[in-house]
């Protein structure tokens, strides 16, 4: 169980977060940042502001959030990495959506921790199934397609967590529901205000750099919505689990 819920800040709070924020940082000018799944590339760099708000409350969320908002946009201004940085340039897109996970993913998370223990458990373990047998799908996808063996490999380590996570919410008596869909809320609510805040603020412009028809604008967006934000929201959700359940283990 996660000890701290309070939303004042505390010595350890302001220490977590800087180090979270830090890690965050590195993800945004590493490799480290995008996993390489295959078919797609999925992100890790909201990942660490996820775990920063179930584990230390709304507040340390936000102040992760912060720091990787600020990232996004000095690395949109001083390293261009993109054709399309440019919407990057404003904080309502890089910065306003990456503090809003740390509060959505907290309160989701203490949103279904209501639900009675015995029906998490249940909803836990059909969650890692279902992700086990879509990884599974993606792993044989990967093989019949010739991926390289990076990819393979993530996947299979992906699909060894999920296998261990499933294996351990049977035994445990603590249900990891709540955490994992306190990571899918936060991951989405990055994935949806960014591309929505580009759809409404810079659509134009954004599918006249991509080459994109301007009446495919809607339907384009809502792709990279789809097929990144849902393949992004499964490795938040598995990636936090993981890590939360070692730090509640290891506050124990």
């Amino acid at each position: 169980m996660v000890k701290s819920q309070s939303t004042t800040i505390t010595s350890r709070k302001l220490v977590t977060a800087a180090m979270l924020g830090a890690i965050t940082v590195v993800l945004s000018l590493t490799p480290l940042g995008l996993i390489p799944l295959g078919f797609i590339n999925a992100t890790t760099m909201h990942i660490p502001v996820i775990i920063g708000a179930i584990a230390e409350g709304p507040v340390v969320g936000a102040l992760v959030g912060l720091i990787f908002g600020v990232s996004s946009l000095l690395n949109a201004l001083l390293r261009n990495p993109s054709p399309v940085s440019f919407v990057f340039y404003n904080p309502l897109i890089s910065i306003v959506p990456r503090v809003l996970i740390g509060i959505t993913s907290y309160y989701a998370y203490v949103g279904f921790k209501k639900l009675s223990n015995s029906n998490l458990k249940k909803l836990s373990e059909g969650l890692w199934i279902i992700i086990s047998l879509g990884l599974g799908y993606l792993l044989y996808k990967n093989i019949n397609a010739g991926k390289s063996t990076s990819n393979i490999i993530f996947v299979v380590i992906l699909l060894l967590v999920c296998l261990g996570l499933f294996v351990y919410s049977r035994k445990s008596d603590k249900a990891d529901f709540p955490i994992a869909m306190g990571a899918f809320v936060g991951s989405m609510t990055n994935t949806i205000l960014v591309l929505g805040g580009i759809y409404l603020i810079y659509a134009k412009a954004y599918v006249e750099t991509l080459g994109i028809p301007m009446e495919n604008a809607k339907s384009a967006i809502l792709g990279v919505t789809i097929t990144s934000g849902i393949p992004e929201a499964i490795l938040s959700v598995i990636l936090t689990t993981a890590v939360i359940k070692a730090l509640n283990k290891s506050r124990r």
